[in-house]
């Protein structure tokens, strides 16, 4: 069969892969001018760097099998990072469980309350009781008021704003045990490539076009073509490219767009979920901001996290720069997603003055804002129940994105995870029908 996928991130790289493993011709259509979708770089000092931060767990090994199947295992680094987090104006280291008893910022009660909650939820492997009550009526009542409003509370703020108080305890039971499944003893330890994660998907990309598949950058797709119930291609770059199947890997809100045939039924689902779009503010300065390479923020300031990659990799490697993430998750509606990188950067100046008082703008040696509107979907209570299939009820069409990873966070792991489910439902339908029509795919 011969399919069209819309979108060259992991998820439509990984599909195409197993697609072409089954026999099937693809054929990618990606509006960036690169591969790599919501992992995607830019060049820092000579070397490609993430515009979103990335890191791996070790419970990742979906990932880790793509980089050793692709060779690049001796790039891929494991480190023990140092975390930390920040309240009323303090940074609290948070590496050890000792570092938990030393967080002053609460009494006794509530520290060793939420060490205990931590180490309970760790064991928890049905993620469905959690689904049907929110994260902050489940952790008032297991860790007490004083506890979630000086850790939970605020986290689950930054990340979903105004929708915090609906979010599902299932989305923050896989974010809790998810962290625990990556820690060796004591310590947790995080993952990266060297040189960016741009090197295994970048690498996949260039095996699928030996093995002859077409990627078309810098084609966005204008409309999913569908003719009397079932798909007929993909309008793009001005002509229509006939396809057996299309593969959507396409936020919801551009899913809309160029898919106006969609069921109304299943044109519902995709609109009852929303989402926050990812925010991040990238400096190259010429010296350390802090000794700690993610801070969660819970003040008030304009960003909710802040992630200092050279304290997980070297300077060395980027030109001697030290590369700092400001992360924020906002609505669509934002003022600052129509600033510009100073614009934002003015507006974050006494947060990071907060978190270092020394800081100068003279630091600065460079800066870049990126945004992405599919950055978070809002995962509220018995989620499960809008999860969109990948059959979209249009023979022939299909989807695969965020919001189908569930009760996992949307990541590198799960959306290749997701491309090789997608595949394998594109490839048992194609032998249907061609094993009715008595062919082979």
């Amino acid at each position: 069969m011969n399919v069209g996928i819309v979108g060259a991130g992991v998820c439509g790289l990984a599909a195409a892969k197993v697609l072409q493993e089954r026999g099937h011709r693809v054929t990618i259509f990606e509006g960036r001018h690169e591969v790599g979708g919501q992992v995607v770089t830019f060049p820092v000092g000579g070397t490609p760097l993430e515009c979103f931060y990335h890191h791996l767990f070790t419970s990742d090994t979906t990932v880790v099998r793509y980089i050793r199947e692709l060779g690049l295992e001796r790039y891929l680094r494991w480190i023990e990072p140092r975390n930390a987090h920040l309240v009323r104006g303090r940074i609290y280291p948070f590496v050890t469980p000792l570092d938990l008893l030393r967080f002053t910022a609460v009494p006794l009660t509530s520290r060793i309350r939420l060490g205990l909650v931590a180490l309970y939820l760790r064991r928890q492997k049905n993620w469905r009781k959690y689904e049907g009550v929110t994260a902050k009526e489940w952790m008032m009542r297991a860790v007490g008021r004083k506890a979630y409003e000086a850790f939970w509370g605020p986290l689950l703020r930054g990340k979903f704003a105004d929708h915090a108080d609906d979010v599902s305890m299932a989305w923050l039971w896989g974010k809790i045990y998810l962290r625990f499944a990556s820690r060796k003893g004591s310590r947790e330890a995080l993952g990266y490539l060297e040189g960016s994660f741009r090197r295994y998907y970048q690498a996949l990309a260039d095996l699928i076009v030996e093995r002859g598949g077409t990627i078309h950058l810098s084609t966005p797709v204008e409309r999913v073509v569908v003719e009397n119930g079932q798909v007929r291609g993909i309008r793009a770059a001005g002509r229509l490219w006939e396809f057996d199947q299309v593969l959507m890997t396409t936020p919801n809100i551009i899913t809309r767009k160029i898919a106006p045939d969609l069921p109304a039924d299943y044109a519902a689902i995709l609109d009852r979920v929303r989402y926050q779009w990812a925010t991040c503010l990238v400096l190259a300065l010429d010296r350390p901001l802090t000794n700690i390479y993610w801070l969660s923020i819970a003040d008030d300031l304009k960003f909710v996290a802040c992630i200092e990659h050279t304290n997980f990799m070297r300077p060395e490697d980027y030109g001697g720069n030290h590369i700092v993430y400001l992360s924020n998750y906002v609505p669509p509606d934002h003022p600052v997603l129509r600033m510009g990188a100073e614009e934002v950067l003015e507006l974050y100046l006494p947060g990071i003055r907060t978190i270092n008082p020394s800081f100068e703008r003279s630091w600065i040696r460079d800066l870049w804002f990126f945004t992405d509107p599919g950055g978070q979907p809002i995962i509220t209570t018995n989620y499960s129940r809008s999860i969109p299939d990948i059959r979209t009820g249009i023979q022939g069409l299909y989807l695969a994105n965020t919001t189908q990873i569930y009760p996992e966070d949307r990541g590198q792991n799960y959306s290749l995870l997701l491309g090789e489910r997608a595949a394998a439902i594109i490839d048992e339908d194609a032998r249907a029908v061609a094993a009715r029509r008595g062919a082979s795919i």
